[in-house]
């Protein structure tokens, strides 16, 4: 199993500061392990979403060149205190992972 997805959501004023770190080693398929010499196979999240009560806010498509263990960080209007916050992901090797915190103030 994955490891959790740290969120954060805080609200200041009308606008929520939401920031999200996936844990994944997000690997390109193109690096060698060194003590090997074999190419470390693709295993990179394909679909990330972000939902606020169950209705969608995000959704979308990543690739391999998306560092190790990505940060995303934005702003969102109309978020309440208290609204439940979703994130989710699927990776290339079927892997999934879902997490989700409240709004705070």
């Amino acid at each position: 199993m994955a490891e959790p997805i740290k969120i954060r959501a805080t609200q200041q004023g009308d606008v929520t500061d939401i920031r999200i770190l996936l844990q994944h080693p997000m690997e390109t398929g193109q690096r060698k392990d060194a003590a090997t010499g074999k190419t470390i196979p693709v295993h990179f999240i394909q679909t990330f979403a972000v939902s606020v009560n169950g209705k969608p806010l995000i959704d979308g498509q990543l690739n391999t060149s998306v560092s190790k263990n990505p940060l995303f960080a934005f702003k969102a209007r109309g978020l309440k205190s208290g609204d439940r916050l979703q994130v989710s992901w699927a990776d290339s090797a079927g892997d999934k992972r879902s997490d989700e915190t409240v709004v705070g103030s």
